[in-house]
């Protein structure tokens, strides 16, 4: 089903909070069923699995356990992801693998094991990098190297599945989350930092997911229109 006008099942990862939540709420106004895979328990009743997605063989084995559950995905929308600040020689490696791991394997490994419930259902997938997944900045080498992985992994996976499956790339700018709340100070948006709302660019990952069959919007850049980090 391409159409989420009145129903459809959506896999959102990181749908406890920021942007994933914003997707998992307007899912629902769109009359569609939203299932959340994060490592947190959602705040609001809505059908999930606790993983991590770290671990990408539990990420597939919590997306086949989903796809058993709900009898089907219409789309997937790979939000989940982490960060860690820092000079490359001052992170620890253990932190820096992780964000890699969260933010690209994870998102590979769980569009992998969606891929046979998406194909049969000619679905969509909605990727997340960054507008740091196009341009890079000192002490973000981690979430720099998975953005840049995920903007290079949804390119292929277009060209691969093109005419199955639809795919987009969605490349945010800031954002008004709890994502910053655990960084350096010196790491955190300042007073006057213009951010997005979530649920604004949640409404832009619904427009994808509503293209009409044959029709797809390949990538989007959302940024709030004063972006410190775009261009």
């Amino acid at each position: 089903m391409n159409q989420l006008r009145s129903a459809g099942t959506v896999l959102v990862t990181g749908g406890a909070s920021g942007l994933g939540a914003a997707v998992v709420t307007a899912v629902r106004e769109a009359g569609g069923r939203p299932y959340v895979l994060d490592r947190a328990t959602p705040d609001i009743d809505v059908e999930h699995g606790v993983v991590d997605l770290a671990d990408t063989r539990a990420a597939e084995d919590a997306v086949r356990a989903a796809v058993e559950e709900v009898g089907g995905l219409d789309a997937v929308v790979a939000a989940a992801g982490t960060d860690r600040c820092g000079r490359l020689a001052d992170v620890p490696g253990a932190e820096w693998d992780r964000v890699v791991l969260v933010n690209l394997l994870g998102t590979a490994a769980v569009v992998r094991a969606a891929l046979p419930s998406l194909e049969e259902r000619a679905g969509r997938v909605v990727t997340v990098a960054s507008t740091l997944g196009l341009r890079a900045l000192s002490d973000a080498t981690a979430y720099c190297a998975s953005k840049f992985g995920v903007v290079g992994f949804t390119r292929a996976l277009a060209a691969e599945t093109q005419g199955r499956i639809g795919v987009t790339l969605l490349l945010p700018g800031g954002m008004a989350t709890h994502f910053f709340d655990d960084r350096a100070p010196q790491y955190k948006p300042g007073p006057d930092a213009k951010l997005n709302r979530p649920e604004d660019v949640a409404r832009t990952v619904m427009f994808a997911l509503r293209q009409p069959a044959g029709c797809e919007v390949r990538e989007l850049v959302v940024t709030p229109s004063l972006e410190g980090s775009w261009p």
